[in-house]
Parts: C-alpha cells; sequence; structure tokens
C-alpha cells in the first residue's frame, strides 16, 4: 500500500527539475536485509524486482537507517574488511611493545 502512494507522489514532481538519469533505485542494506525503493541518479549494473513485481536497478549498501546503532538503539560490531581483526591485532601488538 505504502509503495502505490509513493509512486503516485513521484509520479506528480515538478517537471524539468530533476536530472535525466533520476528514476526509482531499491537500496538493500546488505546488514539487515531491508529494502528501500527511492528515487535517485545513483549507476548500478544490478536490478531486481520490488513488490510491486516491476523491475528496478539495485544498490547494496552495508549500512542504513534500518542498521545504524543510532536508529536501532542496538549496538554492534559491523565487520566487512576485517578491520577490526586488524585493529584487535595492531592493539595487541602497541600493547605488547610497553
Amino acid at each position: 500500500m505504502r509503495s502505490v502512494a509513493y509512486m503516485v507522489l513521484f509520479s506528480d514532481m515538478k517537471k524539468d527539475i530533476h536530472p535525466a538519469d533520476y528514476r526509482q533505485v531499491i537500496f538493500e542494506d546488505v546488514t539487515s536485509g531491508k529494502r528501500f525503493l527511492i528515487g535517485s541518479t545513483i549507476s548500478t549494473e544490478k536490478t531486481d524486482k520490488w513488490e510491486d513485481k516491476k523491475e528496478y536497478p539495485l544498490v547494496q549498501i552495508e549500512i542504513s537507517s534500518a542498521s545504524h546503532p543510532f536508529y536501532t538503539g542496538q549496538s554492534k560490531t559491523i565487520d566487512t574488511a576485517g578491520r577490526v581483526e586488524k585493529f584487535k591485532t595492531r592493539l595487541s601488538k602497541a600493547k605488547g611493545k610497553k
């Protein structure tokens, strides 16, 4: 129901004020699995189907309001590139030098 109302608002926007490549894009939070359909000019090769069975460009993001501790009220460590382990290794080496 929400997506239908959003689509009506999207089609009623002022003409000729947005870039030519402005379109609906699915943003998927890979941490929480939550998906958002938002107007954007971001470029992407991936596509996926939304709840309305239409296909839209897909952008996968690591963090959004669905997974950020400020919005969720839950503190958790998100390690997507081994950064936490690298930090812990550096920290233990630094403690060993003292």
